[in-house]
């Protein structure tokens, strides 16, 4: 049976998609659910070609994947992929990322998380995006909103989006990246208030409880998509 699958995106680069993606997995893992996250692209490699992010989705996944399998799509420089793509004369094929996602989906796990690059509209050609593909496979989406100045409007803008591609939004969560931000509660309020799919959950800025916090958006998770949360 395929796995569930959700598609993170964000509202920004470093709203926190694989710190919270880590969290889910890590909660799934405690739940005794078989889960693994990937990066179909990255940008920003080390020496050995692979990606930060991709490497701590591979760490946390519930299953042993090699990291070709978990980042199909890895740019040397941690640009826009898309122009990474041309500097590197290795254009984004969305043939790759169709078969990338068809074979995620034969993979031995009951929840599937698929990260994106940066925010909702990462381009990855000259006409199409990210999006376009995600729309295309009709993956539902889950939000992580980086919470600081300016972020109603990058939520919103963010979730008008996704509406008009014909992706359902089944769940945000709100990150504090900014320890600092004026008002973070009633932000959050307002957002709660904006946004009719529900909060997963809130994570505090550079949380100690990250098990527990692991579990608290696991659990929403499954029980916002139907499934028994023991």
């Amino acid at each position: 049976m395929p796995a569930d699958c959700y598609f993170i995106t964000a509202t920004d680069t470093d709203a926190g998609k694989t710190f919270i993606s880590g969290l889910i997995l890590q909660g799934f893992r405690a739940l005794n659910i078989a889960a693994a996250g990937v990066k179909p692209i990255a940008a920003g490699a080390d020496e050995q070609k692979k990606n930060s992010d991709a490497l701590l989705l591979q760490h946390h996944s519930g299953i042993a994947l090699p990291y070709s399998v978990v980042n199909p799509i890895c740019y040397q420089a941690p640009v826009a992929p898309h122009l990474a793509a041309v500097n590197e004369k290795l254009p984004i094929s969305e043939a790759t990322l169709d078969q990338a996602l068809a074979s995620w989906q034969q993979l031995p796990v009951q929840q599937l998380l698929v990260e994106g690059a940066g925010g909702w509209l990462l381009p990855i050609s000259e006409q199409r995006y990210l999006a376009d593909w995600v729309a295309k496979q009709q993956l539902p989406v889950i939000l992580i909103v980086g919470m600081k100045l300016g972020c109603l409007n990058h939520a919103m803008l963010t979730v008008r989006e996704i509406a008009r591609s014909g992706c359902q939004l089944v769940g945000w969560v709100a990150n504090c990246v900014d320890p600092d931000m004026a008002l973070a509660e009633q932000n959050i309020a307002d957002l709660q208030q904006r946004i009719t799919a529900p909060c997963l959950g809130v994570v505090p800025y550079n949380p100690e409880e990250q098990t527990q916090l692991g579990l608290n958006l696991a659990r929403n998770l499954l029980r916002t998509s139907g499934c028994n949360t023991g």
